[in-house]
């Protein structure tokens, strides 16, 4: 506990300075405008095309502002006409025409056509493509354009989630000559342009005077600062340096916001799971015996408590409560570190084990990971933390799979299909789960969809895949006149046009 105090004094320290340097900032003079809104996120992007990159920070800057789908996905998980204005589709649910606006263009004026989404569906699907959800436009066997204003998509597996995941940030419409620069300039059909990117500090975005309903669009200026440490979130905030912190790292500092009429304080649930990932492939983690025990030797609620204090719900698998098909496993390699010895010795593991843990920025990676560390420990498991950088992760952990443990949260609610990807970061590949996920992806019946996912959740879930912690509750703090603030989130995102001033 004194560790903790220590800490977080620290921190503090660390941020005050952080700020007092910060007051000045230009971002800051204008954030009592009518128009204009100063908005934080944790993670700064690492380059603003979401179909290039895993990170959610990119929807979270990119998704609804500068780039925009053919759905639109609500804080209620319904999905709505954005780009298409209306949709039909076979019973089989294999072929999906779609009707597309004919008042929506790019930044750059080239019109948004049916060609442009033929483009963007074919280029998220190709063989090179590095888009995260590349399995859903694989599963599209053609495209036709009737017209200018018509796409029909012909899928190989009827897909009862598809109106859900083109409304998601890796389902943007892309305007094809300016594609291969979305990175750094991107070009989009959205109510807002990208003004500034200060790296390590913040993006700004402008409001577009080109968009179609650009009269409805009360903010004329949104700047994004980037703040991970939560001692300088919450400063932001009280100091009214910042308007509105979204999945904001508050828990410890709720009292000072809620008793405050200038504050609105929003808590809401998601689809996200926080885990701790094992490298599958990795010796002795290649062991099932092995990452069970490690499962066991972690108290989820203590994990929960300490890390996040408290805003969280035990899972035993990669899936959540409220979610279709949802079984309880956390029965399933529950805390029991007497049995968690036992399994490290039937797999004949030397003890004291040594493994590296690599954790990214956000506090409940940072703190959740010295929590479970000192938890393997007490099962002759010596952990050494490794705090690297989020470009640091993506690199060195997601894309080369150099680890052998870290903790993360994963957002996406229709993600489970990663236990079928080769190559994932997690190493998993097994030949019962690609057979068991064909068939989910083939079956469209709600009830049978279900079971199949129950299946799946429980395969997973005994291959102990992972450490499957928590579904976390965010936390979103702001200004109490700012409107337009999403409660409950079933994806990230920062819709811009939806917020003003009261």
């Amino acid at each position: 506990m004194s560790t903790r105090l220590t800490r977080r004094s620290l921190v503090a320290v660390c941020s005050l300075l952080a700020l007092a340097g910060s007051v000045a900032a230009p971002d800051a003079l204008a954030q009592s405008s009518k128009d204009s809104l100063v908005l934080a996120m944790t993670l700064e992007p690492p380059g603003l095309d979401p179909t290039a990159g895993a990170a959610s920070a990119i929807g979270e800057v990119t998704l609804y502002n500068i780039f925009e789908t053919l759905t639109k996905i609500h804080s209620d998980s319904r999905t709505t006409p954005l780009l298409a204005e209306s949709w039909t589709t076979s019973p089989d649910l294999k072929v999906w025409t779609f009707k597309l606006r004919r008042d929506a263009k790019f930044h750059n004026g080239e019109p948004f056509d049916a060609q442009a989404v033929k483009f963007s569906f074919e280029r998220a699907g190709a063989k090179d493509s590095t888009n995260k959800d590349k399995a859903t436009f694989a599963n599209i066997e053609r495209i036709d354009t009737p017209d200018a204003h018509t796409v029909v998509l012909n899928l190989k597996n009827g897909d009862p989630d598809l109106l859900f995941e083109l409304g998601q940030a890796t389902a943007i419409i892309v305007e094809p000559k300016s594609a291969a620069t979305n990175n750094t300039q991107p070009i989009g059909t959205g109510p807002y342009k990208l003004e500034a990117w200060a790296k390590g500090s913040s993006v700004t975005l402008a409001r577009w005077d080109g968009w179609r309903h650009v009269k409805e669009v009360k903010l004329r200026r949104v700047v994004m600062r980037f703040i991970a440490d939560p001692a300088a979130q919450v400063a932001s905030l009280l100091s009214g340096d910042v308007d509105a912190y979204p999945r904001v790292a508050a828990a410890r500092s709720l009292k000072q916001f809620e008793g405050n009429k200038k504050f609105q304080v929003l808590i809401g649930g998601s689809r996200a799971k926080t885990i701790m990932a094992m490298n599958n492939k990795r010796k002795p983690l290649d062991d099932v015996r092995v990452r069970s025990a490690i499962a066991s030797a972690i108290d989820r609620k203590a994990v929960i408590d300490g890390s996040v204090d408290g805003f969280g719900t035990p899972i035993g698998s990669f899936y959540v409560p409220g979610a279709p098909g949802y079984v309880d496993l956390t029965s399933i390699n529950a805390y029991d570190p007497a049995r968690a010895r036992a399994l490290l010795h039937q797999a004949g593991v030397q003890l004291p084990l040594e493994l590296t843990m690599k954790l990214p920025p956000p506090p409940y990676a940072r703190q959740g990971g010295e929590i479970i560390a000192a938890m393997l420990d007490k099962v002759g498991i010596k952990v050494k933390i490794e705090n690297v950088e989020w470009a640091q992760w993506l690199s060195g952990v997601y894309a080369q799979k150099a680890y052998d443990l870290t903790i993360v949260s994963h957002v996406e609610p229709l993600d489970f299909g990663n236990f079928a990807r080769p190559g994932y970061y997690w190493n998993y590949d097994s030949p019962k789960f690609n057979e068991l996920w064909a068939k989910i992806r083939a079956t469209i019946k709600p009830a049978e969809r279900d079971k199949l996912m129950a299946d799946a959740q429980r395969l997973v879930a005994d291959d102990a895949v992972m450490a499957y912690l928590y579904q976390p509750t965010w936390i979103t703090v702001a200004n109490a006149r700012v409107k337009g603030l999403w409660k409950d989130m079933p994806i990230f995102v920062n819709d811009l046009s939806a917020m003003s001033w009261q």
